[in-house]
């Protein structure tokens, strides 16, 4: 090996290394943090419940998750996300770590890796191509991909349990990962941001033909929802469109609508 090689090998290692250091910072490192999500995910999730988080990541809802007693299904294929999740979780009899991406069906598929930002990794390069152009991602360059088996919500599904909780989170997949969904779950989200509007509400087409769901926002992980009440998908996109010049990412949460009760029953 080279001289040069082995420099570039350890400057790779290094940002790496840097790449997840800063992600666990951001997600595992806030005061307080791990309480708010606690909190927050209580509306959605009893002990017992079946949760899976697609696009784990490092791991910062699986955390709060198992507080409530719940058993995670953690779905990731990013290597270096996924050796920090075996390193946290990898002996939790609680947690299923699963090395698998997740799509409309499943087969093989690459996935484009951001060495320096690991939590941005995507699938989709029509979803690179748009958040490119906006500011907020200028400094994100995915350099490098890596082969991924991909894996289908139904087939987790028939693994580990109707889950009462799917939260999606793959960089402008939601469409794929939502289109291997046959029954619905009783409460799930998917990312939203502003410079894929457009894909946002592709995904929400889906889930609202999957169940009676009824809608909210929290935006930027602030663990609250945005309006008082929980809104039908028309009502959703009106909301959207009032945060959408902000510039600010957040979560889309859908739940199934509780069935009217009849008079006398």
């Amino acid at each position: 090996m080279t001289r040069g090689r082995r420099w570039a090998q350890v400057r790779d290692a290094a940002v790496r290394a840097w790449g997840i250091g800063r992600s666990l910072a951001i997600y595992h490192g806030i005061p307080g943090r791990r309480a708010r999500l606690t909190r927050f995910y209580r509306q959605f999730l009893d002990p017992g419940d079946v949760a899976f988080d697609i696009g784990a990541h490092v791991g910062s809802r699986v955390r709060a998750w198992r507080r409530l007693g719940v058993r995670v299904i953690a779905v990731e294929p990013q290597p270096d996300c996924l050796r920090v999740l075996r390193v946290l979780y990898g002996r939790d009899p609680r947690v299923t770590i699963v090395p698998e991406a997740v799509g409309a069906r499943p087969g093989q598929a690459r996935l484009a890796v951001s060495t320096a930002s690991p939590t941005v990794s995507s699938m989709a390069p029509e979803w690179i191509d748009e958040v490119t152009r906006d500011p907020l991602f200028a400094r994100v360059h995915w350099d490098r991909s890596v082969p991924v088996s991909v894996t289908t919500l139904d087939e987790l599904a028939a693994r580990y349990g109707e889950p009462a909780f799917v939260k999606i989170d793959v960089e402008g997949f939601e469409t794929a990962v939502l289109a291997g969904l046959s029954r619905p779950p009783r409460a799930l989200s998917f990312e939203y941001l502003p410079a894929a509007h457009d894909q946002a509400g592709a995904a929400l087409d889906l889930v609202d033909r999957l169940g009676n769901y009824r809608y909210n926002y929290s935006p930027v992980e602030t663990m609250r929802l945005a309006a008082d009440s929980w809104l039908d998908a028309d009502g959703l996109r009106r909301l959207l469109d009032r945060f959408r010049p902000a510039g600010r990412s957040g979560d889309v949460y859908a739940r199934l609508a509780r069935p009217a009760v009849e008079p006398g029953s």
